[in-house]
């Protein structure tokens, strides 16, 4: 996962690491020179001492002045307590290699910058002890700065604790994404929080897709509300709430037909789908490995239907790591679930983590 953006990643932070070191080597240079400089003689007649012609030889008695330390005591120091400070000129080269190594991977262009802003205003004027590792520094900042545009995620779990039962979740997004699996998978985990679950196959369009989703059910032992094919998917979902209603059921999950936001009859029936089922939840769902054409999407997407989350598919199958990097940014809505694998377990909630890890190993 990541594995491209990951080995891109590994050298840019070499060349941040050198260019960290360049500029800190200018300053120690400079912090010598004063240290040095005061390394005065303890045999040099002290100024202060000296009598001054001008004034009359009786003076107020003035008590010493603080010893100084000698040149050996002021290397000590200046070896344990020396800190370097970084400049933005020596940096600025390799933050702007970095944002063109971010849109090779399909990172989105205002999260690029966004990442080398958030670097550069944690790395101009640091204070980086002398033993400290360059990489490590840079390292450290790369990964603040994917996590603030990550965001914090959706504690879903914790949502539906708190919320009026049943919380009611319908997933939309484009074609081919991975809806209705994800539906499945999202059951899984439900199931093992506790969370009781009903299923409504909203997707009555696609050849297919109810018998796909009723397979999944049954595996999963969940309820499956299903009409014939071509069915009205608003009628479909009414029907599931007010199961739900009836049996005390925790959750709705909702599958719908996939669609673009370009195509004004599909949008129509999805707003009344809102408007029948009134869902407290809406998650867009779209794969990653489609890269910034997700994002693309999402964003469009979120102009014409708000949503409350994200859940990006095929995520193991991402060579990049663009859109799991962009999405959450862009649209400003936060991420919910990643898709690493084929199995139901493989639908794992979203935390910056899961991402940071697949970037840097896991490494600190």
């Amino acid at each position: 996962m990541f594995e491209g953006l990951k080995k891109k990643l590994s050298g840019i932070t070499k060349k941040l690491g050198h260019s960290v070191e360049s500029s800190s080597m200018t300053t120690e240079i400079k912090a010598e020179v004063p240290m040095l400089e005061a390394s005065a003689s303890p045999d040099a007649p002290n100024i202060s001492e000296m009598p001054n012609p001008e004034i009359s030889h009786v003076q107020p008695s003035v008590a010493p002045a603080p010893k100084t330390p000698g040149f050996f005591g002021k290397l000590k120091m200046l070896v344990i307590e020396r800190e370097f400070v970084l400049s933005e000129k020596g940096i600025d080269e390799a933050l702007l290699e970095l944002q063109m190594v971010l849109l090779e991977s399909d990172v989105a262009f205002p999260v690029a910058e966004a990442i080398t802003n958030h670097m550069k205003k944690e790395l101009v004027g640091t204070h980086r002890k002398i033993r400290e590792s360059p990489e490590g520094i840079v390292t450290n900042a790369l990964k603040h700065a994917i996590e603030e545009v990550l965001g914090d995620g959706f504690d879903l779990a914790g949502y539906i604790k708190s919320h009026e039962k049943p919380v009611k979740i319908l997933l939309t997004g484009v074609n081919g994404t991975g809806k209705t699996t994800s539906i499945a998978k999202i059951a899984y985990y439900l199931q093992n929080q506790g969370t009781s679950v009903v299923v409504g196959a909203g997707d009555t369009f696609r050849a297919g897709a109810i018998e796909q989703i009723r397979v999944h059910c049954d595996r999963l032992g969940v309820k499956l509300i299903a009409h014939q094919e071509g069915a009205d998917p608003s009628a479909v979902l009414y029907d599931t709430v007010e199961y739900a209603k009836a049996h005390n059921t925790d959750v709705v999950l909702a599958d719908s037909a996939g669609r673009f936001h370009n195509r004004v009859n599909l949008m129509n029936q999805l707003e009344k789908i809102k408007r029948v089922m009134k869902p407290d939840l809406i998650f867009y769902v779209d794969e990653a490995a489609a890269g910034n054409d997700a994002v693309i999407r999402a964003e469009e997407f979120e102009k014409t239907i708000s949503t409350d989350g994200v859940i990006l598919t095929k995520v193991d199958m991402d060579q990049k790591g663009g859109a799991a990097i962009s999405i959450a940014y862009t649209i400003g809505k936060p991420l919910v679930f990643l898709g690493v694998g084929q199995g139901y377990p493989d639908m794992k909630p979203f935390t910056p983590s899961l991402i940071i890890d697949a970037i840097f190993g896991g490494e600190e």
